[in-house]
């Protein structure tokens, strides 16, 4: 149901407590799952909504990073954090590159978004019938929305993947270190003979 896309059954805080929990089962080293995790939040800083899953793929790839924790990465922007990451991104860009944003383009941007796929689902059918492909309307998309989102979301991108990579290396490091600490334990007590009590007494 679209409710719970916007709020999962049991709410976001035990969602977030899934991933959390996913994040650290991955068989994989800290640091590489932190790189993975890393490329995943900074992908979705970008406007490259529908591609985000991919992309974050590719720069963990590049990375060697772990891919499943790219994936969890991309999370990042959701329901929630959608409209505010747009609205900086795009704020941002258009500062940076010293343009003047129209009055009312930030609130605008889901209409923006919109009507870009529309216009691209419309040039695609346009190659197997007699329809014309019509660009005017995406060039001015490009111009307006996609150039300034991609500059703008850059430095927050890049800020909020290295404060990720920092929490996720910690976390997934502690959670192995537990893990490996209590198998020791586990194999301690096997290795002890029939009917010997706890060390010490």
């Amino acid at each position: 149901m679209a409710a719970e896309a916007v709020y999962p059954r049991g709410g976001w805080r035990r969602s977030l407590e899934y991933i959390k929990h996913r994040l650290r089962r991955l068989p994989d080293s800290p640091e590489k799952i932190g790189r993975g995790m890393a490329a995943g939040v900074f992908i979705s800083f970008t406007p490259l909504y529908g591609f985000h899953f991919i992309g974050g793929l590719l720069i963990a790839k590049l990375l060697r990073g772990n891919l499943l924790a790219s994936v969890i990465g991309t999370f990042v922007n959701n329901f929630l954090t959608l409209v505010p990451i747009s609205a900086m991104a795009v704020g941002l860009g258009y500062w940076m590159l010293g343009m003047t944003p129209d009055a009312g383009l930030v609130h605008e941007l889901g209409h923006q978004f919109g009507q870009a796929g529309s216009d691209l689902w419309h040039n695609a059918l346009a190659l197997f019938t007699s329809s014309e492909m019509e660009w005017s309307g995406l060039a001015v998309f490009f111009r307006r929305v996609f150039v300034p989102y991609f500059v703008g979301g850059l430095i927050p991108g890049v800020l909020a993947s290295l404060l990720f990579y920092w929490i996720t290396v910690r976390l997934v490091a502690a959670y192995q270190a537990a893990r490996r600490k209590a198998l020791e334990e586990k194999l301690a007590q096997l290795r002890k003979p029939p009917g010997a009590g706890p060390a010490g007494r």
